[in-house]
């Protein structure tokens, strides 16, 4: 089959002379027999780079199909099983240990109730002294009991309507891609990227490759490399438990070693035992993991005297406590396995909360003179590192700080209690900024009421105790609102409710714990699996 018909002499499309021409009938040029003769070179080699394209996209697609099975979307598919199968294994242990504990904690409070009624009517029965008044008493609180024991019993599981485990699906672009591009004699390749995911979850891009007519086609396919499988870290904030498990106190106000009154802020070490500043008492009780009473450690006594003991923190280089000492204006250093050997670290100030930094500088707020200063071994005065300039609601001011807070680069985060906001003062700043509320009193998401309590977490998200509005609040720096993170269902004592909340903390497993102080109880809300 001839490629080209001789013409008269015509203008070749190469040397663009006058000779005799032949006609190419694929691309309708003119050519001189010697161009003729390279045009027809060039065309073979295009066809042997169309062969060689076929056979390159040939054995990518036996590849593809020899390892369907072992595709990196196959694994991430496998590792969310997986993962599903550990939320829901774990959330069953959660809730049996809840359901284990929950129902142990009615049962003994039944029983003691019960041993005590019991021994009263073994006792009036000896002494054969009691009447109808005194029967009457007994029956009641025999009623009570039995009321209390078979509440012990009305306990329920409750299905939450949100998804517990998120459903992944197979999303292609290939039908698209084929109802876009019907099939021609033109070739073409799409500059998008075509991307196939599982509903957010483990995105897989193709880069787009610039198109270029003269590109081969396995060069495009050498550019692309199937992506190597690398978990995606997907940073989520922590959710928590709505109605909380009472931990230390809970049972009503008073200086007995099941009570608190007035609790003000907590430490939590790695064992889970709670040290709380139990204001009122005037003393630090240690409250065990699972216990049901306290154990003093300072104070509550003539030897070693607290006076309004508003914070407690821990120095772990020097395996001591440093307590605000609030009553005796004076922060003090004090370690339980010597309880006789206090060290007075900083006295006449107003000292309300404390932090250490990792160098181990202690900060302290004064609410009276507005200002929180920072000390070291040795300092007299202390230096001064946020506010001091006055009672006011200037960056460069504060009100009534209380408890505060310090992160690794030592950005100081301060509760502005009657600026009813939470102020960040960088190191070496000369004013803060407003990283929550500082828009005026009030219980809109972009408002606080008299903030007590404030940590951050390891995202950079701050927890505040938003103690007029009886809840919790979570802010990121730089938003406009922030979130209820527990609480806010009014000034009450459910468990689901807070009266007052002052002091925060986390346990080494992230679960949030909040003195409630109208309560005199502190409550633990269990980080969920998100």
């Amino acid at each position: 089959q001839q490629m080209a018909t001789a013409n008269n002499k015509t203008q070749c499309f190469v040397c663009n002379t006058e000779k005799n021409t032949y006609n190419c009938k694929g691309c309708s040029n003119e050519f001189c027999f010697p161009h003729l003769t390279e045009h027809r070179q060039i065309v073979d080699k295009q066809l042997d780079e169309i062969i060689n394209d076929h056979g390159q996209l040939q054995q990518t697609i036996i590849q593809q199909k020899q390892n369907s099975h072992n595709s990196s979307l196959i694994e991430q598919i496998n590792e969310w099983e997986i993962n599903s199968v550990h939320q829901i294994q774990q959330t069953a242990e959660e809730c049996r240990k809840t359901l284990i504990e929950l129902t142990q904690t009615l049962i003994d409070d039944v029983e003691k109730k019960f041993t005590k009624l019991s021994e009263k009517l073994k006792e009036i029965r000896e002494e054969d002294e009691f009447n109808e008044i005194d029967l009457n008493n007994f029956q009641l609180k025999l009623t009570q009991i039995t009321e209390e024991f078979l509440q012990s019993s009305n306990i329920s599981i409750k299905e939450d309507s949100q998804e517990f485990i998120k459903k992944i699906s197979i999303i292609s672009s290939f039908d698209s891609y084929q109802s876009n591009h019907p099939t021609t004699s033109t070739a073409t390749v799409s500059k998008n990227s075509i991307t196939t995911s599982y509903k957010n979850y483990f995105p897989i891009s193709i880069p787009a490759i610039p198109w270029n007519p003269i590109t081969p086609l396995y060069k495009m396919l050498n550019q692309y490399q199937p992506p190597i499988k690398q978990k995606e870290i997907q940073t989520k904030e922590n959710q928590f438990q709505q109605f909380a498990i009472t931990v230390a106190g809970g049972n009503g106000q008073g200086n007995e070693l099941n009570q608190l009154y007035w609790p003000q802020e907590i430490f939590i070490d790695n064992d889970k035992s709670i040290y709380v500043a139990d204001y009122e008492n005037h003393r630090i009780v240690k409250w065990k993991l699972n216990s049901s009473t306290g154990q003093i450690i300072a104070g509550g006594n003539q030897n070693n005297p607290l006076n309004y003991p508003r914070d407690i923190i821990f120095d772990s280089e020097i395996n001591s406590f440093i307590i605000s000492d609030k009553g005796n204006k004076r922060v003090i250093l004090y370690s339980d396995r010597n309880q006789t050997d206090q060290q007075i670290l900083v006295s006449n100030i107003d000292c309300f909360g404390i932090t250490i930094d990792q160098n181990g500088f202690i900060y302290v707020s004064d609410f009276e003179n507005h200002e929180v200063r920072r000390w070291k071994q040795g300092d007299v005065t202390g230096e001064l590192v946020a506010g001091g300039n006055g009672k006011g609601d200037q960056l460069n001011q504060l009100n009534g700080p209380s408890f505060i807070f310090i992160d690794k680069d030592y950005s100081l985060y301060i509760s502005d209690r009657e600026n009813h906001r939470v102020m960040k003062w960088g190191k070496d700043a000369k004013e803060g900024i407003v990283v929550v509320g500082g828009n005026g009193y009030g219980n809109s998401l972009k408002q606080l009421s008299h903030p007590r309590g404030v940590i951050v977490d390891h995202l950079g998200q701050i927890y505040v105790a938003d103690q007029g509005n009886h809840r919790v609040m979570r802010w990121c720096e730089g938003n406009d609102e922030g979130e209820i993170v527990v609480g806010g269902n009014g000034n009450g004592n459910q468990s689901d409710q807070l009266n007052g909340p002052a002091g925060l903390s986390f346990d080494n497993e992230e679960n949030l714990y909040v003195v409630d102080q109208g309560n005199h109880r502190i409550q633990k809300y269990e980080k969920t699996l998100n």
